[in-house]
């Protein structure tokens, strides 16, 4: 916060998202402030100007599954459970470079992230950390799309990904494969109070790799919890193991 941008380099064109190019990102974040720090699910957002005004300019940034943040050389999270311990030059991104010298990157081996000007975060849903079951209902109010993808859809509730909702439908005890509007109001509640306890305690474990059913996510796993051989099934998407007997 309060740091200067002198200058920005963002060498990979596909990294750059929204339809702006390296030149706009240089124009519209060159001399400006940083001023506020937000985040809502998977995208990460970055507020430039006055603080005492709407931000000029604001970068948002998603990391995807092997994308890290680095500033001034200190890496914000060290490893990732799916990306390389290898740090090469071709793997940054993205950079700002302040006017005391620090600065701010981005290595994504995969370049399963990206960036972008002025994202716009209206169309994310309401931030699984703080999901409140009044939220969750009316995100599967009457839908017949599988609970799974409609939790997966950014749209519908912001920051939960594959593993994750693995992990809470586990612990909930429901189905991927139901119709996401099929949850009575009980249902719902415990759902979305799960959701909030899973993200935090997996956050403060290290990530979504952490999770009880983890290591179990493989052909021929069992369920932790009774023994079970898991159902591998690919729902909206995703490679997706749940328990057929605890999971209705």
């Amino acid at each position: 916060m309060g740091r200067s941008v002198s200058a920005v380099h963002a060498p990979d064109d596909w990294f750059i998202k929204g339809g702006a190019d390296a030149q706009a990102l240089s124009l519209a974040l060159t001399g400006q402030t940083v001023v506020g720090l937000r985040r809502t699910g998977k995208l990460l957002m970055m507020d430039f100007g006055d603080p005492d005004s709407p931000p000029n300019a604001v970068l948002g940034l998603r990391f995807g599954m092997t994308g890290r943040l680095v500033v001034d050389d200190h890496a914000v999270i060290e490893k990732l459970e799916y990306s390389s311990a290898r740090v090469l030059p071709e793997w940054r991104r993205f950079e700002l470079r302040f006017d005391d010298e620090g600065t701010l990157v981005v290595i994504d081996p995969r370049r399963l992230g990206g960036v972008e000007l002025n994202p716009d975060d209206s169309r994310l849903g309401p931030d699984a950390f703080e999901l409140a079951t009044e939220h969750l209902a009316a995100a599967m109010y009457g839908s017949r799309t599988a609970l799974k993808a409609r939790l997966l859809d950014q749209r519908r509730v912001a920051g939960l990904g594959n593993l994750l909702v693995d992990e809470i439908l586990w612990r909930t005890g429901l189905d991927p494969a139901r119709e996401a509007g099929s949850l009575d109001g009980s249902e719902q509640e415990k759902l979305a109070k799960v959701i909030r306890s899973t993200v935090a305690e997996l956050a403060a474990r290290g990530g979504s790799h952490t999770g009880d059913l983890h290591l179990a996510r493989v052909r021929g796993g069992s369920c932790p919890r009774d023994g079970e051989l898991l159902d591998r099934r690919t729902i909206g998407g995703r490679t997706t193991y749940s328990c057929p007997q605890h999971q209705r």
